[in-house]
């Protein structure tokens, strides 16, 4: 998600705790900025109908859509796993400090807290081995880095940050950042990503990457060049962090269904699916990065079509 017309006034209500599960021997722990009604429907899935919001409204109200304003409920959360002894955290939301003229609700923000947040879960930056960016938009890399003495500095020490490749060129200054086509895209590369390049900490990668032997990273692009989902397998349990993927459950039965923040629309319908397909096939839990409430979905298939199943505690 990344918003060049993002509503100025919403006011967060995050949960501050962290929210944890295990999926085999892999332990997933939650860690919520902020979750608040953010922008309306139709501006947010251009083409998902007031019908489709209508029909899913038993699973979409209260945590994923304010019908009073007709605006999507969204959160910016980071995931910390723990696996085969390593400590990764996946997507790092916005940051503080932030030049961010074409998002008002993220520019010069000062309200977030995530390492705060993580020491609370039991988490200290000099703790985390990995940092994994599903991709580079401006809510998943912001906490990258920090402001120390008035640089960029990577704000986990000792951690090796993963990269999509196809995203770091898209950004990047070989792609012209974004190829200029908005400004935002510069300033997110130059202060969340150039300066982790410039520690030697950034890994770049593509196509798939394993983490471990029960973590792989695997490209889905469409929202981005490089957008990617992370998928998690241990002791015959499944789960895929599918980032930007899916921005709301309404998605889920409506896979066809873009977002507004989507760069190549075909491609990102077509990964929305095969992802959605496999996880339905494969008893995979479903975790994209902005959903609330439980924010962790099973999928089905029925009659050939996807569908909710239920949200898992």
């Amino acid at each position: 998600m990344a918003d060049d017309n993002a509503e100025s006034n919403v006011q967060s209500n995050a949960q501050s705790n962290a929210q944890g599960f295990l999926i085999g021997d892999v332990e997933l722990t939650r860690v919520v900025e902020w979750q608040a009604p953010y922008a309306g429907t139709r501006d947010f899935l251009p083409d998902a109908s007031p019908e489709m919001w209508q029909a899913h409204r038993e699973v979409l109200v209260p945590d994923h859509w304010e019908p009073e304003s007709d605006r999507a409920v969204v959160a910016i959360q980071t995931w910390v796993l723990r696996s085969g002894g390593r400590t990764v955290v996946v997507d790092t939301g916005v940051g503080n400090g932030r030049e961010r003229p074409g998002n008002p609700l993220f520019h010069q923000r000062q309200g977030g807290d995530l390492p705060g947040l993580l020491a609370r879960a039991g988490v200290r930056p000099e703790d985390v081995d990995l940092v994994v960016n599903t991709h580079i938009h401006g809510d998943h890399v912001g906490w990258n880095t920090h402001d120390q003495e008035g640089n960029w500095v990577p704000t986990f020490p000792d951690a090796t940050y993963l990269l999509p490749a196809a995203d770091d060129h898209h950004f990047g200054p070989d792609g012209g950042y974004g190829g200029g086509l908005r400004p935002d895209d510069r300033l997110i590369y130059e202060d969340s990503v150039a300066p982790v390049h410039k520690s030697g900490q950034a890994v770049l990668w593509d196509g798939e990457y394993c983490i471990d032997d029960q973590l792989t990273l695997e490209s889905a692009s469409g929202h981005t060049p490089g957008s990617a989902v992370l998928r998690v397998a241990s002791r015959g349990q499944r789960a895929v962090l599918v980032g930007d993927l899916l921005h709301s459950p309404v998605q889920i039965p409506h896979p066809e269904c873009n977002s507004r923040f989507d760069l190549d629309l075909a491609r990102a319908a077509t990964s929305r699916r095969r992802v959605l397909e496999r996880a339905a096939d494969q008893g995979e839990l479903v975790i994209p990065a902005h959903l609330g409430g439980s924010g962790v979905a099973e999928v089905r298939r029925r009659a050939g079509a996807l569908t909710f199943a239920r949200w898992t505690p």
